[in-house]
């Protein structure tokens, strides 16, 4: 891997680490930190990783039946900005029919995520 994704890989992991810490330290967050921060404490699965000094270097592969909880995280982040903007057009009508559905945003957004993450593996 190059060593340009790796630095890019490692900031985005980073900034996840970044806004944990400042809520554990009872600290300020701004916007983005908070949209962040409520992506995190709906994963409690992942808290003892953010804390972890190693997290940055870890790789996570399918093939070892692991989930990478940055991208996993991140996907969530990133559906919640095409819902808040409706881009595509319609992403979020069929978002809210899928709410609807699933019986929770979090349930709607994995559902999302799983065809999110099809789509990036093909």
């Amino acid at each position: 891997m190059p060593d340009g994704l790796i630095q890019d890989r490692n900031a985005g992991r980073q900034f996840f680490i970044d806004v944990w810490r400042k809520f554990l330290e009872n600290r300020p967050l701004e916007l983005l930190e908070k949209q962040v921060l409520e992506v995190i404490r709906e994963h409690p699965e992942y808290h003892h990783l953010l804390e972890d000094p190693d997290a940055l270097d870890r790789e996570f592969t399918p093939e070892g039946g692991q989930t990478n909880p940055f991208l996993h995280m991140g996907m969530h982040i990133t559906i919640r900005e095409q819902v808040s903007i409706d881009r595509p057009p319609g992403i979020s009508a069929v978002y809210q029919k899928l709410v609807e559905k699933a019986g929770s945003t979090l349930a709607a957004e994995h559902r999302m995520l799983e065809c999110l993450g099809e789509t990036l593996w093909r």
